[in-house]
């Protein structure tokens, strides 16, 4: 028997779910919101969400609308050779991803969440547990202050998202994959080697 006041699923259930979890991811904050306040606030049971999306993460990945989830690649990418080389192989795999198949679409994301200020919050969020805390899991044990190491690289690359994919300057919106991993690469690498103990002091 399905519990009073819940609906089984339905053609629009699945919109009505990303709806409330788009509202409340935007104004609490992805640690913040559980599925089941998702599933009361859309009105369904939370053994539906979990039907159409799997895991919580999942289900923020189809809020943003996001077509891939970077972090598998870069995990892969930063654990291929160690820290020697590591920026230029993150930089060329990251690149690669915004380069393929799914760039329109990545593009029309990062373009809504630097437009409005719900969807700014969500991929905030999204950069923060994708692509930071990825890099913080993967090197963790390689380094000292990881997560401010880690947050220096997120700003280069969220760099590269304005620079290459939004405002398209050149000649950062021309080079290839190869040639950004090896200009840009290099400074990544001095992220993950640089002292940064007078500023993991602070935060």
């Amino acid at each position: 028997m399905k519990r009073s006041g819940r609906r089984s699923g339905k053609p629009d259930t699945k919109e009505e779910i990303l709806t409330a979890a788009r509202r409340l991811f935007a104004e609490h904050g992805f640690e913040s919101v559980s599925v089941r306040r998702i599933a009361a606030d859309a009105g369904v049971d939370p053994a539906l969400i979990h039907h159409y999306f799997g895991t919580k993460d999942d289900l923020f990945l189809a809020a943003i609308e996001l077509p891939i989830d970077p972090g598998p690649e870069i995990a892969a990418a930063l654990r291929a050779g160690g820290l020697e080389g590591a920026g230029g192989r993150l930089m060329h795999t990251f690149v690669s991803i915004w380069d393929g198949p799914h760039h329109d679409k990545l593009v029309a994301v990062a373009r809504t969440a630097v437009s409005k200020p719900a969807m700014s919050l969500m991929f905030r969020k999204l950069f923060e547990r994708r692509i930071v805390k990825t890099i913080s899991e993967v090197i963790g044990d390689e380094v000292d202050h990881v997560h401010v190491r880690a947050n220096f690289i997120g700003s280069q690359i969220f760099g590269i998202i304005m620079t290459r994919y939004i405002l398209k300057l050149e000649p950062m919106a021309s080079l290839d994959a190869e040639e950004l991993a090896e200009t840009i690469g290099p400074t990544i690498d001095r992220y993950l080697t640089m002292p940064v103990e007078h500023i993991a002091a602070r935060h």
